[in-house]
């Protein structure tokens, strides 16, 4: 018969772990949290920053004496979250738009002579920007629901021509006072932002002025900013 191991009458050895403290866990999951949020920031600022760059020259960085001829838009008043209709019957969504700089007009579909105007000078504007008009959409928000004049629609071959609520653009823009929303010609920024409205029903001279200006803000932006979405 077999003897027991003296041994074997030890209790079994069991090794304690400290328990995790609560306070521990939720102080880290907390740290986490902030730094995920400030990585966020930063992503935002770093996106940002070349526009931010953009209105620091045009409007802050400028000879004695030089003047801007258009009105900056302050507060920022983003692209509103509203769909149009282009004039084929496809909706798209305003927000869409950002990613290029936008010329923008407001005006009923009949397009009266000072709408018509208002049109050729966008064109012209744009044109006379030279290999730089790629980096600026001429865009024409029609707010009603009329049908465009078949007459106009070789000249508009260029634009970017969208049905748009009425409430909706009243909403968005911002009129000089004693002014409507379609006496006006606006520039949005890439990253969605209204931020320059010229003054309303720009006769020749006001047009020069307004050439200088889009001038000084392609040029601004030239080193980060480039033709198409």
């Amino acid at each position: 018969m077999s003897r027991a191991n003296p041994n074997d009458d030890h209790p079994l050895g069991l090794t304690v772990h400290s328990m995790p403290v609560p306070d521990q866990g939720l102080a880290s999951a907390g740290a986490r949290t902030r730094l995920g949020r400030w990585k966020m920031l930063m992503v935002m600022l770093v996106c940002a920053a070349p526009v931010i760059a953009s209105y620091f020259t045009y409007y802050v960085v400028r000879p004695e004496g030089r003047r801007n001829f258009g009105t900056l838009v302050d507060p920022q008043r983003p692209l509103p979250d509203v769909v149009g209709t282009t004039l084929d019957g496809k909706s798209v969504n305003l927000r869409s738009l950002k990613g290029q700089w936008l010329f923008m007009s407001v005006a009923g579909a009949d397009c009266d002579a000072e709408c018509g105007q208002r049109l050729y000078l966008q064109r012209q504007l744009r044109e006379s920007l030279g290999k730089e008009k790629d980096r600026l959409d001429w865009v024409w928000l029609i707010n009603d629901t009329q049908p465009v004049a078949e007459a106009l629609l070789p000249a508009l071959k260029d634009a970017t021509v969208i049905r748009v609520p009425e409430a909706a653009l009243s909403a968005w823009l911002v009129a000089q006072e004693g002014s409507t929303v379609s006496d006006h010609l606006y520039v949005v920024d890439p990253i969605g932002n209204l931020m320059l409205r010229f003054p309303p029903k720009l006769d020749p001279e006001g047009a020069l002025k307004a050439k200088r200006d889009l001038d000084r803000l392609m040029r601004a932006a030239a080193f980060w900013d480039k033709a198409g979405r």
